[in-house]
Formats: C-alpha cells, structure tokens, sequence
C-alpha cells in the first residue's frame, strides 16, 4: 500500500485556507495534523479551536497524532472532529490498552507512535489491536530534521512483529521524508509516509505529493 498524510505543521499559516484547498484537490490520502503540548515535546503546535476550522473545510480523512501527556483526556474532542485516525504516543500512556480501547469505542482508528529509541518489543502484547503503528523517523517536536537512517531496520521488524500476529496494523513513518527517500521507505514495508516541508514548502506541491506516491 501507498499513501501520503501531508503534515499541516509546515503548511502556512498566514493562509490555510488556500493550503488545505491545495490538500482537498491533491492525490494525498490523509491530512496528518501533529498537536504538541510543549511538556511531552519541547514545542507548541495548535489546539482544537483551530483544528475544528480545518476540519470544516478539509475533505480528505484527519489522522491526529497528540504528542501530549494523557492524550486519552481528548478523545472526545478528537472523535468530534471527525478524526479518521486518533494516534497516541506508547510513552505517554501509562494504560495503553485501556486508550486504544476507548479510541475504537469513539468509532475511530487507533494508532500508536513510538519514538526514535523505543523499541518495537513493547507493542508485543497489543499489535493485533492496532490499526496503526507509527515511527518517528525524528526526534518529535520540531519539522525539518533529517531523516534518522536506524528506521529502516526497525521497519523490518516492525513487519515481523505485525506478520507474526496476524495484524492489520499499517505502518506509517513520519520525520524527514523527502521524494529523495519515498521509494525506498514504500520498499521498505511502510504504508504511509507522512511529509511535511518537502510537500508544502516545494514549488509545486501538487506535483511533489505525485512524486513522493511514484504516480
């Protein structure tokens, strides 16, 4: 499978309306919208009051990752939206398989991300549960670092992980995907590639998007 979740944290902000209409008439899959609380990342994004603009006026499915301690106290308001995907960080969440449960009980998606040095052993136990699994591919916080190379092996046993227990959990890699390097990821086993400054600050965004599924 391929599919691209542009990431709103590197659109404009002085005119979303025009980037999020660039977003509707693209072949993007999903818009990724990253929401930071600067105490689990060192850094602030935006909150519900301006996501529940962008999703009155974004037609493609939101994937909503919370880089946020206890994230389960938003499900509502994240299910409200009208969230396709509610992505939890295995870190934040003490009772990760309370969370999940309570995501699919709001009738979305449940995803979980694990940062850089965070194995995938730990999601042994629930994989089968899971919808998604994203790697941070960078250390979360910040658009525009470079692509950490260890995520290419951690891919292959992430793969291992969801065949051995019969998942369906797609794999999504979010942090310094660029057209240089979606080919080898899609290769590589992830589903979705999740793409920030390479779509939204390119000459043609539309083409780049193109570009990064091998259209």
């Amino acid at each position: 499978m391929r599919m691209i979740a542009p990431s709103l944290l590197s659109a404009n902000f002085k005119n979303l309306q025009a980037d999020i209409d660039m977003i509707n008439q693209s072949s993007a899959d999903w818009l990724h919208l990253d929401v930071m609380d600067g105490v689990f990342v060192p850094n602030i994004s935006f909150g519900f009051p301006v996501l529940k603009h962008v999703a009155e006026i974004c037609r493609k499915p939101l994937d909503v990752h919370l880089m946020i301690v206890q994230p389960e106290k938003f499900i509502k308001e994240v299910k409200d939206l009208g969230a396709y995907m509610m992505n939890v960080h295995y870190e934040a969440c003490r009772h990760l398989h309370r969370v999940v449960a309570e995501i699919h009980q709001a009738g979305m998606k449940a995803g979980v991300t694990l940062n850089p040095t965070t194995p995938v052993s730990v999601l042994e136990d629930i994989i089968a549960d899971l919808d998604m699994v994203l790697l941070m591919s960078v250390n979360p916080g910040f658009g525009g670092q470079p692509f950490i190379e260890n995520t290419y092996p951690k891919i292959a046993r992430l793969r291992e992980l969801i065949e051995k227990h019969n998942s369906h959990a797609l794999i999504e890699v979010d942090g310094g995907v660029t057209v240089a390097n979606a080919q080898s990821l899609y290769d590589a086993g992830v589903d979705v590639l999740v793409s920030g400054s390479t779509v939204f600050r390119a000459p043609n965004p539309l083409a780049t998007i193109d570009e990064i599924l091998g259209k």
